[in-house]
C-alpha cells in the first residue's frame, strides 16, 4: 500500500511540474511576442480597443506621460508596453 501511495504521489508531482513548465513556456512565448511589437502596434491593439484615441499632437510630451500612466492601469499594460506607446505618441 505504501509503495502505491509513493508512486501515485510521484506521478502527481511529475504531472504538476510538467503542467507548470508548459504554462511557463507559453507565457514566455507571449512575452516575446509583446516585446517584438512596436509602439504603433501596441497603440492600435490596446488604445483603439475601447475608444477613438486623439491625434498624437493633441497633448504635450508631459501630458502623454500622465495619460500613459493612467491608461496603463485601465488597459492592463506593462511598463514596457506603456513606454513604447508613449514614445510613439511623442514622435
Amino acid at each position: 500500500m505504501k509503495i502505491y501511495k509513493i508512486k501515485k504521489n510521484t506521478w502527481t508531482l511529475a504531472t504538476g511540474a510538467g503542467i507548470l513548465l508548459i504554462v511557463l513556456i507559453n507565457s514566455c512565448a507571449e512575452s516575446r511576442k509583446v516585446a517584438d511589437k512596436t509602439g504603433v502596434q501596441l497603440w492600435s491593439e490596446n488604445c483603439r480597443r475601447c475608444h477613438n484615441p486623439p491625434a498624437s499632437n493633441t497633448f504635450s510630451h508631459e501630458q502623454w506621460v500622465m495619460i500613459g500612466m493612467h491608461m496603463q492601469t485601465r488597459a492592463q499594460l506593462t511598463d514596457k508596453e506603456r513606454d513604447k506607446i508613449i514614445a510613439f505618441l511623442q514622435q
